[in-house]
């Protein structure tokens, strides 16, 4: 039973790994770039949060909202000061040293005004647990409304990209921004609609993350975010369900790790079965070989 346990418990880390995921895989298939400042936007929602919450009192659900606003508002901010002015930059290294900068900032702005110590996150979810097996196996609300949460995201979104003009733009924007200009959409808008997007994503998955695991710090977001882009590498970069494998695969194999194996070796693990899995198929479970015509 025990095993059942740990099984769960590994589906429900996973599906958090696979919403953060949701945001990289997000912005890398449209904006072809790499925001390494999104976890520290998931410690920002949770800050938010405890805030609203713990500090102010607000009723949880304001409290949720508010966040999923901050996050949304800042994803938005970002991109468009952060981001835009180098999407013409002749080489991805200078995103990726400015999404560090990012990072570093949102980080130290968190230590400025709630300092370092682990503030204790209230959960904020109310589902009861629900006890199987006489007992044996007993599954937390956390559990359950992070599953739950993770399958109707991951429907959602999917509808979304498949079936409105909005996602339909992002599809176009990621085949070839350039003729997605010439055809009338707003590449600016859509970008920006993707990082508002994966930002109120990064400010759930930061809910149920603390709600889980109630410890809060300014660096409550960093390897959580790493995992997560390792997670979106894992089911192949860019590709929605690839997100949710590679999340919940993640979740298990470092959840059954410290259980059988060893607690201080399980993100070892972790990264190195993702280089096992690229060596086999570099471009992940579920991503697709691109060739480029010269």
């Amino acid at each position: 039973m025990s095993f059942i346990s740990y099984l769960i418990n590994g589906i429900s880390l996973g599906s958090v790994y696979a919403i953060i995921a949701l945001g990289y895989t997000m912005v890398y298939g449209i904006a072809k770039m790499l925001n390494f400042a999104h976890g520290d936007v998931i410690m920002v929602g949770a800050y938010t949060i405890f805030a609203a919450v713990s500090m102010a009192g607000m009723p949880p659900a304001v409290g949720i909202l508010l966040s999923v606003l901050v996050c949304t508002v800042l994803g938005i901010a970002i991109e468009a000061v952060a981001y835009r002015p180098l999407r013409q930059a002749a080489s991805s290294l200078v995103v990726l040293i400015t999404a560090i900068g990012v990072s570093y900032f949102l980080q130290n702005v968190a230590l400025l005004i709630f300092g370092a110590n682990t503030k204790a996150f209230t959960s904020v979810v109310t589902v009861p647990a629900i006890s199987l097996a006489g007992g044996q196996i007993i599954i937390t609300g956390e559990t359950i409304v992070t599953i739950i949460s993770c399958i109707v995201i991951m429907v959602g979104l999917t509808l979304f990209v498949n079936k409105t003009k909005a996602g339909q733009a992002m599809q176009a924007v990621s085949e070839d921004r350039g003729a997605a200009q010439l055809m009338g959409i707003n590449v600016n808008g859509t970008i920006s609609l993707t990082f508002a997007i994966g930002s109120a994503l990064a400010a759930i998955a930061g809910m149920l993350l603390c709600s889980s695991y109630p410890a809060l710090t300014p660096y409550t977001g960093s390897m959580p975010g790493i995992k997560a882009f390792v997670a979106a590498v894992f089911g192949g970069i860019g590709s929605i369900p690839g997100a949710l494998i590679g999340g919940i695969i993640l979740g298990v194999i470092e959840i059954l790790s410290k259980a059988y194996i060893s607690s201080q070796l399980s993100d070892a693990i972790v990264f190195l079965v993702l280089i096992l899995v690229l060596l086999v198929k570099p471009t992940g479970i579920l991503g697709k070989k691109i060739q480029e015509k010269v």
